[in-house]
């Protein structure tokens, strides 16, 4: 007597380097949504203040900025309030670098996970962009906050129609610290040193984007040149959105846009490479 098995999942190896099948991460959406609260719940887990975080990390950060760079340093701020013209940088740069730092480990960290049981490894990267829209979110609207304040305050400020390309920008930073993050963690596999290189590089990226400085207070020649980093049109971008104020560039935009799209193509070919083999090296 024969007994014949039905199976319904089939794991195969990849056939391209460029293939992800969308298809199969639905599938795994509810994993995608527990590595999501996952995410969020053990950030500030046995903490006493807990989400309270989410508020007062950027609050003393724009403190600071303002006694060393706004009071100190006498940095302009294209006439804008400083707590105002601060939180705007840190809304777009605190999100693009928490996704970034947690992607960059995703083989690393999750290795445990990895070795026991399957799944589409994309998702884990995934699910960090994901969560930390959370604070991103939280973030913002504490700079609405700021914002309205200085509003009824009778400060010149005012949004623009480009406010309305904030989704687009949110997805930018997305796709760009997902990309950067996933190339990152293919590299420090079998690299590990790699790792505190690229922590130090991501520490110094602050200083050339225009977050502690308007770019309207460069030359034209180093505009150019600060235009090279796909972050500087984004921030630059949200501030004139928001606040009228800023330099705004299609062709800057369209360049990060064309950047992160061609990052993602590469990370996720180095991905796809390393994930057949990374149990090996790690």
């Amino acid at each position: 007597m024969s007994i014949t098995m039905d199976y319904k999942t089939v794991i195969k190896p990849k056939n391209s380097l460029f293939d992800i099948d969308f298809k199969e991460l639905w599938q795994y959406r509810d994993l995608f949504s527990m590595f999501v609260k996952r995410d969020i719940i053990t950030q500030y887990k046995q903490t006493i203040l807990g989400p309270l975080w989410f508020f007062i990390q950027p609050a003393i950060t724009t403190i600071m900025y303002m006694v060393v760079f706004g009071g100190i340093a006498k940095i302009p701020t294209d006439g804008l309030p400083q707590p105002l013209f601060y939180l705007a940088g840190i809304v777009c740069w605190q999100y693009f670098a928490d996704c970034l730092n947690k992607t960059s480990s995703t083989f690393v960290s999750n290795q445990g996970i990895f070795g026991k049981v399957y799944f589409p490894r994309l998702i884990i990267p995934l699910s960090n962009v994901v969560s930390g829209l959370l604070r991103m979110g939280i973030q913002f609207a504490m700079f609405l906050i700021v914002y309205v304040y200085f509003l009824f305050q009778g400060v010149g400020v005012a949004p623009t129609i480009y406010i309305f390309l904030l989704p687009l920008l949110v997805v930018m930073l997305a796709g760009l610290s997902l990309g950067f993050g996933i190339l990152i963690s293919s590299m420090t596999t079998k690299y590990r040193d790699l790792t505190l290189l690229f922590g130090f590089i991501v520490q110094l990226w602050m200083y050339v984007t225009p977050i502690i400085y308007p770019l309207s207070t460069m030359s034209p020649k180093h505009q150019w040149i600060m235009a090279l980093n796909p972050i500087t049109s984004i921030v630059e971008t949200f501030k004139f959105g928001t606040m009228g104020v800023g330099t705004f560039s299609w062709g800057q935009l369209a360049y990060s846009f064309s950047f992160m799209v061609l990052l993602l193509g590469v990370g996720i070919v180095v991905f796809n490479k390393v994930q057949r083999s990374f149990m090996d090296t790690v």
